[in-house]
Parts: C-alpha cells; structure tokens; sequence
C-alpha cells in the first residue's frame, strides 16, 4: 500500500492521522515513525486525536513501550485513550498492567468491560470472565452484543447453567432476539449444559437463523441418538458447509447407521462443491471399517492420494483400522511402515492387532506395540488382549510384568484381562500375584476385577478363595457376580450350595440372565436334582421370560441324561424348537456310554457326526461304548474307520504347575527328566491302596487286552503321574492341583480316593466338565459325575 498524497488531503492533521492509519497495514513502521517525528516538530503532540492514533499505531505495530509513553504524555485521555492502551496490554498478555490501567480509567465503559470480559475468556480463565460481567452489570453499564456472546461461552465451558439463565434474561431485555450470534451463542450455552428442552425453544424462537444455528440442532440430535430428527432439520436447510454434512456423516457413523453414513457422502460429493475434510474421511473410512467395505476404503484412499491430502493423524489412523478390519492388513501394515507409528492411535493399534489375531499371527503386531511412542495403559492392555485371544497366554503373563515395571499403571480393564489368562492356565500362584497388584493399585474393589477373581479362584481350584472374594463386593454384587459364584460352585460340584446362592438371588431382587440358569442348571446336573433343575427351566421360561438358548437344552439333556433317564433325554432333544447342536447330541451320547445303551448311542453318534462329521469325540465315545459293552470288534471297526478318514482321537493329558513351571503327562509318559522317580513313586502307591481295599477297574481300559495289561496301562493313567510328580515335589500337607483335558475314568476317580487318604492330603482335579475335590477318601462329587 502507497503512502497517501499529502496534496489531496485539507490539513497536515488529517494527513498524519491517515498515515498512521494505514502504516500497520503495509507493514511500513518506518512511516508511521517519521509522521510521530513530523508532529512533534509541527506542535501538534498536544493533539488529542493524533495522540490516539499514535498510541494505536504503536499497539498494532507491537511497540507496547512506545504505547505507553505517548499515553503517559497525553494531557487529556478520552476513553478510545484508555481503551486502547488497555487492548494494547490484554494483547500481550501483560494482565496485570492491564489490571492497573482498568482499575484507573475513570468512567469506564462497555468497551472497557468486554475487552477485560473476552480476554479472560480467551485465557480460559472463564470463572473470571463470569465474576467481571457480574461487576459490569453492578457498575449499571449495558452490556453488548460481545459481551454477551463471551459470557455465555464461559458459562458453556464451565457447565454452569445458573448463570447461563441469567444471561439469557439480558438477552431478552437487550433485544437481542435477533442477533444470530447471541442467540447461537445462548443455543452452544444449553448444549453444552444439557438442557436439550430449552434447545429446542431457543431454536424455535429464532427469528433469524443460519447455518450454524441449524449445525447446533444437527449436533444435539445426532448426540442423543435422535438419528430421524437430525435428518429432519438437515432436509429443511437450504445452505450447508462443511460442518453440516460432517456433523450428519459422523453422527451416523457414531450410532452404527454406517450405510447411511457412505450415503451421506456421496450426495455431499454429487450436490455440492465442498471438499472432504480430515474429519469427513475419517468417519466413511470408519464406517467402510465397520462395514468391512475393502473396495470402498481402497477408493476413499485413492482419493487421499489423489488429491495429496495430508493422511497422518485422524486419517491415516482411520485408513490403518479400514484395512486391519477389512481384510487389507498386509496393505495396513504398509502404511504403517511408510508413516511410522508416530500418529498411531489405540484404536488404529487394536484394529492391526484384531487383524493379526484373525491371521493367527501376532509377532507384527507385538513389534508395532514395541515401537509406540506413547503407549498407554489401553495399548497395553489391547496387546494382552490379543496375546490372551490366540491363546498366548505365557507370553501374556510376561508382557504383563514387563507392563509392572516399566508401563503405565495397570487399570480395571487390565486387571481383568490378565486375571482370564491366569484362569485359562489355571495357576493360582499367578492369580494370587494379579489380585496383590490389584489391590495395591486400588483396583481391588472393583466389580470386574472382583468378578475375574471370582472366576480365577474357582479354575484354580480355590473355591474358598472364590467365595471370599465374592462376600466382600457383598453391598454391589450384580448379576455377573452371583452368577460367577453360581458356576463357580456348580463346577466344584457344590450343587446345593449353588442352589441356595441362585434362590437367595432371587429373593433379593436381582435378577438372573440366561447364563446365570446355566450355572443354576449345571448345579442340578452335577447333583442329580432332575425334578429342581426340571422347575428352574420352567422359571427361566415362564416367570423370568429367558427365550431357551442351545446351552439350556444341552443342559437339560445332561440333567436327564446323567440320571440315566435315557429315553427321556432323548425325547426332550426331538421335541427341541431349534435343530440340536453337537452338544446335546454328545451330552446323550456321553450318557449312553455311561450306562451302556448301544441303541441311543448309536442315534446320537450318527446325528452328532451328520453335524461334525471330523469331530473325534463322537467316534471315541461311540468305540468306547462298544468297548465298554464288550463289543470289541464293533469298537475295533470305528477305530479304523477313524485311522482311515484321517481323524485323530483327542490324547488325554494332565498338567501339574510347581514353581511357576507347568509340567505335563500324557499315558504312560516317559519323556519327562525326572520319569524313573515318577514311576517308582506310582508303583509303590499302587501297591499301597491296593492294601487297603483299592481295586482296580480294568473295565476302564476300553481294549481287548489281558486284566495284567490293563492294570499296567491304568496305573500310568496321565492323573495319576501328574499326582506322583506333585507328591515328590511338593511339601507334606500342601494341596496338590491337577488338571486334566478329558474326563477323569473311573479307575482313576477310585483311585485318587485312595491316594487322598493315604497321603493325607487334598488332591483337586479339574477335568474337561468339573472339579474334583478328593480328601480323606472322599470326592466332593460324590461319585456322581
């Protein structure tokens, strides 16, 4: 910009005022600096009205030094005087000058007010902003328009509705209903402090109205879930920005409308000439992400190329979790070693480790986890997750340390997680180390944590535990907590124990789910009760209205079955309302080889293999029917059939846990270091319970085979090496815990009776179904499993 002519202007007084004008916006000081030296050369630094203009050229140009000492020469101020040097200081920051100077100026007026007002606000400091607003008020002088909208946003931000009201009131008496900025302002204000009614009369009451004014509407609809209203208001706008269409595409996007969502986005490309935003990709790739949409996020990322938008932060988040969860994660991966992981997200993060898992490969992701910069305690727990999820549950336990000494502190959610690894592996040292961190990080009275621990306790075999855990969330147990209890007894064949949690359930109120009557129903079974777990399936049906899942008619035909009610059972599975699955099927069949109906067994064989035709169990039950019927060539016949299709019988493997180390034992197993000490230990506590009464029951060795060689394949059963291990490795007295991934035989359920007296100790074994709790000759099961 030129400097202006002095010719055409009538004095030297209006020249200087207009190059003083106009210097800061040419970016000329040196002008305004040599018009400053010109009027105090001509006499006229005693001018009012030059003054302020120098003292306004000088705050604009940032000279605040130079501000202030042409306002300290200054023989009479005028407001614009004060207000000027007061803007100067807020500028700069400088509050407590400005302090000063507001305190000083002595009429002070709206102007003086709104610039102290809108500064604070700026600040953040929207306390202040709302106290001074109350001093103007006070002072009686009329606030403006701007006033107005910064008080509001204060009282926005701080969630303080009471003085939001109050403004609204000055509004009204102001007349400044048809201010759109007030009354979007007074709109953001309800918004913000949840009152959705007074929205809705605000918006009414609007004479004017633009595009933001129907944003905020959009906004508050989308938010509450009012999907049909948002689309409502969005139809009746005739002009709409960016912030309308991404407000409608991210609100379906958010409430799982992702359909809707891409649909958005091709009418906002088709009817108008705006371009995406990071925010509008970000939410179609979300949605192409939930739809598993591959070709349409290849064509979204297309256009990102295309057009050379910057793909890091929300997008390029976005773009990683498309391809992770669309089945792109080699190209996912790619991204990710282009861009580094700088930007990556949590979310991103957990959708490349779902991505993983679905492969069956989580070592990619582990190394993406090992190069994050901020990895915080929903990474960490994504990755045990994960780690959990593929069955790694070890190296779950290690990240888990590691997590300890060097991450963040673990949360509930953590907690939780670590607590179904150590329940998957059953080892109560673990568990008892997880419950220590909880309770030393403060998480121990957390319901979820509790809820896991319960769980934990009770697959480690600590059923006291359990129930200790269990007593103390007494004052907020909900119906995962009984439930958890509930199973928990019912697996430690505490049935009426169960029971009596299940109906004092009931008489407090709470109210059970359809896995809480699994647990109620699994009880009965475990105990025999046919007719008590025959009136709890019609309590779930008829008064708590649970619509019967396969689990509850597996159960049923368990309950039945077990009580050798063979027909019944079988009855029950053809009157089902849905198809039965291969749990019904293999519960019947487990009970035809239990008392030796070849008829059933055969039926339920052939209906469980028409459904699983590879399935081994079936073929093992159905061999070991005929076997244990004395049918050795028909058992002889399945077993070829089984070796010529190639299907391979599950092996029966027990592990012990000592010193933190897991140590396994199949049949007969001789590859352990320490098998001579092992099989010396079996042998002599043979030929101890068979002094005291113990026979052996060849009946359980399903071959044709002599009583002697039946004896010796018994005796090397996986249990019963598992339990001479613990014996030689464990102190007198202790409690030894096995698990075992069939379930137990009857020689050694007859045998381990023996052993637990004999040794004096409590021997728990943990089957595929149950828990077995064997103390002085006695099994809590009560030989009924």
């Amino acid at each position: 910009m030129a400097t202006p002519n002095p010719s055409i202007f009538t004095s030297p007084l209006e020249f200087y005022a207009q190059v003083l004008q106009t210097s800061p916006k040419s970016r000329n000081p040196f002008a305004g600096k040599s018009i400053h030296a010109r009027i105090l050369k001509s006499g006229l630094h005693l001018c009012v009205f030059l003054k302020n203009n120098l003292m306004n050229f000088y705050a604009k140009t940032e000279s605040i030094s130079d501000a202030r000492k042409v306002f300290d020469e200054m023989p009479v101020r005028t407001m614009y005087s004060w207000n000027t040097i007061l803007s100067c200081y807020l500028k700069q920051g400088e509050l407590d000058l400005a302090h000063e100077v507001f305190n000083n100026i002595p009429n002070r007026d709206s102007v003086s007010w709104t610039t102290m007002i809108v500064r604070y606000k700026e600040m953040g400091r929207f306390e202040n902003a709302i106290k001074l607003f109350v001093e103007m008020v006070k002072d009686r002088v009329l606030p403006t328009q701007f006033t107005i909208t910064s008080v509001l946003a204060s009282s926005a931000a701080i969630g303080d509705l009471g003085v939001g009201r109050k403004v609204h009131s000055f509004v009204v008496k102001l007349g400044l209903g048809r201010c759109v900025d007030v009354m979007n302002s007074l709109l953001n204000m309800y918004v913000k402090c949840s009152d959705d009614n007074m929205v809705e009369v605000v918006f009414d009451q609007m004479v004017l109205k633009n595009v933001s004014s129907w944003n905020v509407m959009i906004s508050l609809y989308m938010q509450s879930g009012r999907v049909d209203l948002a689309r409502a208001q969005f139809e009746q706008m005739s002009v709409r920005d960016i912030v309308t269409w991404n407000s409608m595409i991210t609100g379906y996007n958010q409430h799982g409308y992702d359909i809707e969502a891409l649909d958005m986005f091709t009418n906002m490309l088709k009817e108008s000439s705006l371009k995406p935003d990071k925010f509008t990709l970000a939410s179609v790739l979300s949605a192409c992400a939930n739809l598993e949409m591959l070709e349409h996020g290849k064509q979204i990322h297309a256009y990102i190329i295309r057009t050379e938008f910057d793909a890091s932060g929300a997008v390029g988040n976005a773009l990683v979790s498309c391809y992770a969860k669309s089945g792109g994660i080699e190209i996912a991966q790619k991204i990710v070693e282009q861009s580094g992981t700088s930007y990556l997200n949590v979310i991103a993060f957990t959708a490349l480790l779902d991505g993983y898992i679905k492969l069956g490969d989580i070592g990619p992701a582990r190394r993406i986890f090992d190069s994050l910069r901020d990895r915080d305690v929903v990474a960490w727990t994504a990755m045990l997750v994960g780690y959990e999820q593929n069955g790694l549950n070890t190296d779950a336990v290690e990240l888990f340390r590691l997590m300890v000494r060097e991450g963040p502190k673990p949360n509930n959610y953590t907690l939780a997680a670590m607590l179904s690894v150590t329940s998957s592996l059953a080892s109560l040292d673990h568990g008892k180390q997880i419950h220590a961190v909880a309770l030393r990080s403060g998480q121990g009275s957390s319901v979820s944590v509790c809820n896991a621990l319960i769980t934990m306790y009770s697959k480690a075999g600590s059923i006291n535990g359990a129930k200790r855990v269990f007593d103390l969330i007494h004052w907020h147990q909900e119906t995962v907590s009984w439930t958890s209890m509930i199973i928990a007894f019912a697996q430690h064949g505490l049935g009426e124990e169960a029971i009596q949690l299940f109906e004092k359930m009931l008489a407090l109120g709470s109210k059970p789910d359809h896995i809480t009557y699994v647990g109620v129903l699994s009880a009965c079974t475990h105990v025999g009760l046919v007719e008590k777990g025959k009136n709890y399936y019609n309590l779930m049906k008829n008064v708590h209205k649970i619509e019967p899942t396969p689990s509850h008619y597996s159960c049923m035909v368990d309950l039945i079955g077990r009580a050798g009610l063979l027909q019944e059972a079988y009855d029950f599975i053809e009157n089902m309302p849905i198809e039965p699955d291969v749990e019904a099927w293999g519960s019947l069949l487990s009970s035809c080889r239990v008392y030796k109906n070849i008829e059933l067994g055969k039926i339920a064989a052939e209906r469980f293999l028409l459904i699983e035709p590879n399935n081994s169990g079936a073929y093992s039950a159905l061999a070991n029917l005929y076997s244990a019927c004395g049918k050795w060539d028909d058992a002889a016949k399945i077993r070829k059939s089984m070796k010529d299709g190639g299907i391979k019988k599950n092996q029966g493997i027990s592990w012990v846990q000592i010193h933190n180390k897991v140590h396994f034992f199949g049949v007969a197993d001789a590859l352990h270091p320490q098998k001579d000490a092992i099989y010396n230990m079996m042998a002599k506590i043979w030929e101890e319970i068979k002094k005291r009464g113990f026979v052996p029951d060849t009946e359980s060795v399903l071959h044709d085979l002599e009583d002697e060689v039946k004896e010796q394949i018994l005796r090397h059963h996986s249990e019963k090496l598992a339990i001479a291990f613990g014996l030689i490795s464990t102190p007198e007295n202790t409690t030894l815990r096995i698990m075992k991934n069939l379930r137990v035989c009857n020689d050694c359920h007859s045998a381990i009776k023996f052993i637990s007296k004999l040794v004096g100790r409590e021997i728990i074994v943990r089957d595929a179904t149950r828990f077995h709790h064997f103390k002085g000759g006695l099994c809590s099961c009560r030989d009924y499993w």
